[in-house]
């Protein structure tokens, strides 16, 4: 689960506010709200064959953060799009590429969180990287963090904000306990999500998500769940107790940088089948492959 560095990814052009330039040579102002306080939104995107999957979605949930975090200049879909291409295009950049979309506030006049001290407009940044789904598909393991996500009313999850200390947390507990990845829980004790990806179960044949009290709203979680629609595959969003996940049949987490990837542990206890992935991890994961290889926005 460490990432390695890839080669392919050393000599970088990275797009800062239209400016292309060596990863080296990037840099963010010591004003910029991201660097004041994790004043930004951010979105990943998967490249397949030219084409973005999902892009709409994704520039959807990203302005609509923004929206919620009063910002009052956000680029159109079509200036981002722009300059995401021209970030490709740089690159020659095609296929396995993952991107990572962030827009801050922008910089301030002077340190300090009133956002009355940004008046510069906001700070575009797109870093797309030669980069393959990072799990292994032969079974993650996910321990219980002690880090519960928050609900609305402390911090609502579907702004999809640069403030990822919860999961940084959590993910350090994880690395401790020698998993993958975290389980985490809302405050009711009701599992949420990993520090990463949305979780599914499959329980007697139906496959089991949470609901998004204390997770985003997640593009691939709803993709599974649109693909189990149209394939009568039978499905539920449900409150999910840890006792449900350690007696599942299958397990299975969902991400833009990983896909699909089977669960096979949980707080040390094997979940689901000897067979991995299990039956409807793996048509789940077909479907979703076949998916993106036919649909997306083109873009190089």
């Amino acid at each position: 689960m460490l990432q390695q560095f890839n080669e392919k990814n050393r000599d970088l052009v990275v797009n800062i506010n239209g400016k292309l330039l060596h990863r080296d040579e990037a840099g963010i102002s010591p004003f910029d709200s991201i660097v004041q306080g994790g004043d930004g939104v951010w979105e990943g995107l998967r490249l397949y064959d030219g084409k973005i999957f999902k892009l709409t979605e994704h520039l959807d949930r990203l302005r609509g953060s923004a929206l919620a975090l009063a910002f009052t200049e956000i680029p159109s879909h079509d200036e981002i799009i722009g300059e995401i291409r021209r970030t490709l295009e740089a690159n020659k950049m095609r296929d396995g590429v993952h991107i990572r979309l962030t827009l801050t506030r922008g910089v301030k006049l002077t340190s300090g969180m009133d956002p009355r001290l940004n008046q510069s407009g906001p700070t575009l940044i797109i870093l797309a990287e030669h980069k393959p789904p990072v799990y292994d598909k032969s079974g993650l393991s996910l321990v219980t963090s002690s880090v519960r996500r928050f609900p609305p009313d402390c911090l609502d999850p579907k702004i999809h904000s640069n403030n990822l200390i919860q999961s940084i947390l959590a993910k350090i507990e994880a690395n401790a306990a020698g998993a993958d990845d975290a389980l985490m829980l809302d405050t009711r004790g009701f599992v949420a999500e990993t520090n990463a990806t949305h979780v599914f179960i499959v329980e007697e044949g139906t496959v089991l998500t949470s609901h998004l009290k204390a997770c985003p709203e997640g593009i691939t979680r709803a993709t599974v769940l649109d693909l189990c629609a149209r394939n009568e595959i039978p499905c539920r969003v449900k409150d999910i107790s840890l006792t449900e996940v350690y007696r599942a049949a299958e397990m299975f987490c969902t991400g833009t940088m990983g896909e699909l990837a089977s669960v096979t542990m949980v707080d040390g206890r094997p979940v689901g089948a000897p067979e991995v992935p299990g039956p409807l991890t793996k048509r789940l994961s077909e479907l979703y492959l076949k998916l993106t290889a036919n649909s997306g926005e083109q873009v190089v």
